[in-house]
């Protein structure tokens, strides 16, 4: 199992839309709208790197609202 934080940058006023949409996209883990110069961090899972991208390029980015992501693949040291 792989796991990713996808860092979202959203249209103005639509962080809210943008986190309930992707929350029901099916392997992320979690949504939390957040302060700074990202507007949404989402935790997201899959089984492999390529299920893992499929599901950002195909699902994740085509949410109306998201300007940028930005994807930070989790690594146990």
């Amino acid at each position: 199992m792989v796991q990713a934080y996808i860092l979202v940058q959203t249209e103005v006023g639509k962080a809210r839309d943008v986190a309930a949409a992707i929350s029901e996209i099916d392997g992320i883990v979690r949504v939390d709208p957040v302060t700074g110069p990202y507007d949404v961090i989402v935790l997201s899972e899959a089984r492999n790197v390529d299920e893992l991208g499929k599901m950002i390029v195909s699902q994740v980015q085509l949410v109306s609202g998201i300007t940028r992501t930005l994807t930070c693949s989790v690594v146990h040291l």
